[in-house]
């Protein structure tokens, strides 16, 4: 059966849980209640399995139309069929639209007719727990109720027009229905979730929908006007601030990398992961875009989430790469083989093997962002400090290990440039952090190993045949990683050794670099091998900093800064229909891997903003 591309979806979410919705009218994919929850649509792993909730029109020559209500996360669908028009406005209620805090998952879906005379067909085919747990249905006044008796979670389907049950497969049946609305009708469905034994189903009529979509417009456009970014490229900005701040989850604090699972970063191959959990770097590197644009709110709670992470030294080190959105730690990987993946590329993962690896850069990302937190948000606490400076004394004694680096390579561990970069990040901004607050601190021993890990850095990751950094010592291979070096004040952008690691890096792959057509890949696959078979896209987050250091560069050469220009145009051509971005792109311009990306999304914000300022824009640093 064919399956929707990637980039042809839409995002919906009430900050708990996200639903993501194809240009056709079809939510594919929907955990519930929360990110890291089993599916009960997953269409996008399974066309045949996973569950879908469609409306679309009867008529197959109908065209669709899909954004974004204007500076929101209300999805509309626009249907254009020969016989007439019609919208569907798509969204997940938030804050305390419909008079209460939104304690349960509910999809609004609103099909109104605009002109002439349409015919649609609804059709909900839930498939609880990844397709593993069968279910029931039950009619009730106003709708159905579906209940699988292994999920502790049911959900009711509402509707102001008669539903049916309908043949579905071995899990359970569906429902459906075919209406007929002249121009000025709609037809309302509501998907909740229900309360243990709850069997009430009455759908809201037209007005309350109304007014719940005025809310939920009204709660996305308060939260957009808090933006201090008025740059170029403005909306393309917030679109991914809307973006990133569906990414989080409120009850906590924390941010997911991506709303997904095992979407491939190549069609065939096996780098399918589940990202619905919070990585440490991403969650820093999503803190420092919040702050850079004014949400002080978001950087906030995250920093809570983390306070409450700091006070458990259970493990062998002091954080993990990642956890559960709930803090959890154990995260063990399961393959879900009755399931063939998106267009047949398997395995299925739920959860993820890499969280107890040893990543050493995650504490140079982390602490950047809580020193860019104390400088721009608000002053941290001074617990906070004793595990800035447990993480630092850690650091300074194991600085010098080989990890698995920031791509979590499954051939062992090595001497990672980038690892070592960010443990002198760490240190660097625990110092400035001391010596603003004057906290307690070693200093003396700080600012030693501090110099010893760059110097360290400069004799052995540095390779002269080769005129750039390297991926890890002893190595002769470039890690688009690197780049990050000016981002963090590493290094200076002009220094001769970066200058020449920009000019390596913009050869194209067949040359020993990483750049096709203003694209990155994030290493050559032909001349590194990870541990997985296959290939991969080029990396979204890649092409970002490679922007971003060519605008700190063009600062002081206009080549470079019209360079990043072009790059970074180009790169806004690659977003889908409604501004969303994957982890990487395809050889053919496709989408590939978890979708939508927050590193994406971050780093799309961080280049924005400092271009902007290269090119002579306003300075959008919080006030």
């Amino acid at each position: 059966m064919p399956y929707e591309p990637i980039e042809n979806y839409a995002m919906i979410g009430d900050l708990h849980t996200i639903a993501l919705v194809s240009a056709a009218g079809s939510v594919d994919w929907f955990c519930a209640p929360h990110f890291d929850s089993p599916s009960v649509f997953a269409r996008m792993l399974d066309h045949d399995k996973g569950g879908y909730f469609s409306i679309k029109p009867t008529d197959e020559a109908a065209a669709c139309k899909q954004f974004y209500w204007p500076e929101t996360n209300v999805l509309v669908t626009r249907f254009l069929a020969p016989d007439g028009a019609a919208e569907m406005a798509d969204f997940m209620p938030v804050g305390h639209a419909g008079g209460e805090p939104h304690k349960r998952r509910r999809i609004i879906r609103r099909v109104r007719v605009e002109r002439g005379t349409v015919t649609f067909r609804a059709d909900c085919l839930p498939a609880f727990d990844f397709a593993r747990a069968p279910h029931e249905v039950h009619e009730v006044d106003g709708g159905v109720v579906f209940r699988a008796d292994s999920v502790p979670c049911a959900f009711g389907l509402a509707s102001t027009v008669p539903l049916t049950v309908t043949p579905g497969t071995d899990l359970g049946n569906g429902v459906g229905c075919t209406f007929t609305l002249d121009e000025g009708e709609s037809a309302v469905f509501a998907f909740r979730e229900l309360l243990p034994e709850e069997e009430d189903c009455a759908c809201l009529p037209e007005g309350p929908t109304e007014d719940l979509f005025r809310e939920t417009v009204a709660y996305w456009r308060d939260w957009i006007s808090h933006c201090t970014y008025t740059g170029r490229w403005r909306e393309t900005v917030h679109r991914s601030a809307l973006a990133l701040k569906l990414m989080t989850f409120e009850p906590t604090g924390a941010i997911v990398a991506a709303p997904t699972c095992s979407l491939p970063e190549e069609i065939g191959g096996e780098r399918n992961w589940d990202y619905r959990y919070t990585w440490i770097r991403d969650a820093a590197f999503t803190v420092y875009a919040f702050l850079r644009i004014g949400f002080k709110q978001e950087a906030g709670a995250f920093m809570e989430f983390l306070a409450n992470l700091c006070s458990e030294t259970e493990s062998e080190w002091p954080l993990q790469i990642m956890y559960g959105i709930d803090g959890r730690k154990h995260l063990a990987e399961e393959e879900l083989s009755h399931l063939e993946g998106y267009r047949g590329t398997g395995p299925v993962r739920m959860g993820n093997g890499a969280y107890d690896q040893l990543q050493l850069d995650i504490y140079g990302e982390l602490l950047d962002a809580i020193y860019i937190f104390n400088k721009w948000a608000a002053p941290i606490s001074y617990d906070l400090w004793l595990s800035v400076r447990r993480f630092v004394e850690w650091v300074c004694e194991n600085w010098d290990q080989p990890d698995e680096g920031v791509w979590e390579i499954r051939t062992g561990r090595r001497h990672f440039v980038y690892s070592k970069v960010m443990c002198w990040v760490a240190i660097d901004r625990a110092l400035r952090l001391a010596e603003k607050r004057s906290f307690p601190h070693d200093r003396l021993r700080w600012l030693r190993v501090r110099d010893s890990i760059y110097e360290d850095i400069m004799a052995k990751g540095w390779n002269a045949e080769r005129g750039s950094f390297v991926q890890s010592y002893g190595s002769d291979i470039l890690d688009a990683a690197n780049l990050i070096m000016p981002l963090v004040f590493f290094m200076a952008p002009t220094d001769p050794r970066m200058l020449s690691t920009l000019r390596e890096t913009l050869k194209p792959p067949k040359e020993g670099g990483l750049v096709s057509d203003s694209l990155v890949y994030r290493y050559n696959r032909g001349e590194f091998h990870d541990g997985l078979e296959g290939e991969e896209g080029t990396f979204n987050i890649c092409t970002f900093w490679l922007v971003e250091a060519l605008t700190r560069a063009g600062r002081f050469d206009k080549g470079c800064l019209e360079d990043s220009r072009i790059m970074f145009e180009r790169m806004l051509g690659f977003a889908n229909h409604v501004g969303l971005y994957g982890e990487e792109i395809g050889p053919s311009g496709e989408a590939l891997g978890n979708f939508p990306q927050a590193f994406t999304h971050l780093s799309l914000i961080s280049a924005a903003v400092n271009l902007d300022r290269a090119l002579g824009g306003e300075s959008s640093r919080p006030a």
